[in-house]
């Protein structure tokens, strides 16, 4: 096993037995800052700083003691795989002012997505951006030659940007609600802000502008799109509980929580609060009209005074004040009356109820999967039109289709553990009748409150990767 070791001073890192939250990659304040001061001295803020400051890492490799050595190798593949988005981006946008043309041979960004089978073991994940091991090698960076002035000015550009990736697609998932939108609007918001660069005079923030691009984008696509929540609605012949419909949100996706920025990681990153992230939180803003939207996501959620979100949406203080006002009450009615049990984290017993859920599912033991609903749980499957309010109702449609004996029989399940937008989700996977392979089948994502599972939010299954899930289990385990 891997020592994990200060990213700092390389001396091992204290165990997290029983501590909840992000593990830490130094083992102290004083190094964290330390080595915060020096990426920010470091002459990296350009691209051809950060091809030295790659040069630099490699000649400092040590292959011994393994945890030192380890604790380079993962410092260097998170510079590479920042160089490597940079140059991307720098492509990106030398095609879009027609500098540059598609010969064709390179595939689209979007078929480079890692597909889920192993997770990069740096500080900085790139399955969002494409698996490392396709770009160029650090030694082919070091020796590249000289860029053009051309492509040196899309690179400054990139590497000015693309620290706030992540911070900006969290934004633009809170907007859009969708994983996938939020991907194509930052992508969007680059580019805007690349035509847009001989126009940035420096008296804002580059992050202020570039949230100003990112929530002008959002509401561009929201009134292109003109999405609404609707109420599921009776399908014929199913049982779904005698309660009132919920909401229908059939945009809504989950949120790896691997891919939220981290402080530790960029400590002049704005924090993401946990709350803001979770789905009753991300499906209750939905029914905001999209600038009421803007305004509380700026002002309540990204702290922006009233005078900085004004500007940012071309609105004066008091319609950004009136508009607060007006959206606050709206998401309060569509928000859990107990918020502080939604908010809390998630901890042993919540595990312990997941690996319960897990275990029941694949034994088929609907007894105990029963006993771990709440007797007015919510289950709902977007885009999908199927929806059960009730433990009853719930039992009901599962007894189909865990039962072997059943002609709806759909298989054995097998499940891996994962976080989506706070919460804790498991990936399921389904070995049909006379097949071998686990296929992936849904991934549920749970709300927990007390010892009883209150809600279930069971999503399709082509987000697993952006998770780190695999799309196939063997069957031998």
């Amino acid at each position: 096993m891997v020592d994990v070791v200060c990213l700092g001073c390389g001396k091992p890192l204290a165990g997290r037995t029983g501590r909840k939250g992000r593990s830490s990659v130094y083992c102290s304040a004083a190094c964290r800052q330390r080595a915060y001061r020096e990426r920010r001295a470091a002459p990296s803020d350009t691209a051809q700083g950060l091809i030295e400051e790659v040069g630099r890492q490699v000649r400092e490799l040590v292959p011994a003691p393994p945890a030192v050595f380890y604790s380079g190798v993962s410092e260097l593949a998170t510079s590479v795989g920042r160089l490597r988005r940079i140059a991307r981006m720098a492509r990106d946008t030398a095609k879009d002012d027609g500098n540059e043309e598609d010969d064709g041979n390179e595939e689209d960004d979007g078929n480079e997505k890692d597909n889920g089978n192993e997770k990069d073991n740096g500080n900085e994940d790139d399955r969002s951006e494409g698996g490392g091991s396709s770009g160029p090698g650090a030694a082919d960076l070091v020796t590249a030659g000289p860029v053009t002035e051309v492509a040196l000015a899309e690179g400054d550009f990139a590497a000015l940007v693309e620290p706030y990736r992540r911070e900006l697609r969290v934004h633009c998932y809170r907007m859009s609600g969708s994983y996938d939108d939020a991907e194509d609007l930052v992508q969007e918001t680059f580019l805007r802000a690349w035509r847009a660069r001989d126009g940035y005079a420096g008296r804002a923030s580059v992050r202020t502008w570039l949230y100003r691009i990112a929530t002008n984008a959002c509401l561009d696509f929201q009134r292109r799109t003109a999405r609404r929540p609707q109420r599921y609605e009776p399908l014929p012949g199913m049982n779904h509980g005698g309660a009132e419909p919920p909401a229908r949100i059939t945009w809504l996706q989950p949120y790896p929580d691997d891919d939220l920025p981290s402080t530790e990681e960029q400590p002049d990153a704005l924090a993401v609060s946990r709350e803001t992230m979770e789905l009753v939180f991300l499906a209750a803003i939905q029914h905001l009209p999209p600038r009421q939207r803007a305004v509380l996501v700026l002002r309540d959620v990204l702290g922006l005074a009233a005078a900085e979100t004004a500007a940012a949406l071309e609105m004066t203080v008091a319609s950004v004040n009136s508009a607060l006002q007006r959206a606050r009450p709206t998401l309060r009615d569509h928000l859990p009356r107990r918020r502080a049990d939604w908010t809390a984290e998630a901890d042993a017993r919540e595990r312990e109820i997941l690996a319960r859920y897990m275990a029941a599912a694949e034994r088929l033991d609907l007894t105990e999967v029963a006993t771990l609903l709440s007797e007015d749980i919510t289950l709902t499957m977007p885009p999908n039109p199927f929806w059960f309010v009730g433990r009853e109702a719930l039992v009901e449609f599962l007894s189909v289709s865990l039962d072997p004996a059943s002609p709806m029989f759909l298989g054995h399940w097998r499940h891996l553990p994962a976080r989506a937008n706070g919460q804790l989700a498991a990936g399921g996977y389904v070995r049909r009748p006379g097949t071998t392979v686990y296929r992936a089948q849904v991934l549920d994502v749970l709300r927990i409150e007390g010892d009883r599972i209150v809600e279930i939010t069971s999503f399709e299954p082509h987000l697993f990767p952006a998770f780190g899930l695999p799309l196939r289990l063997p069957a031998d385990r």
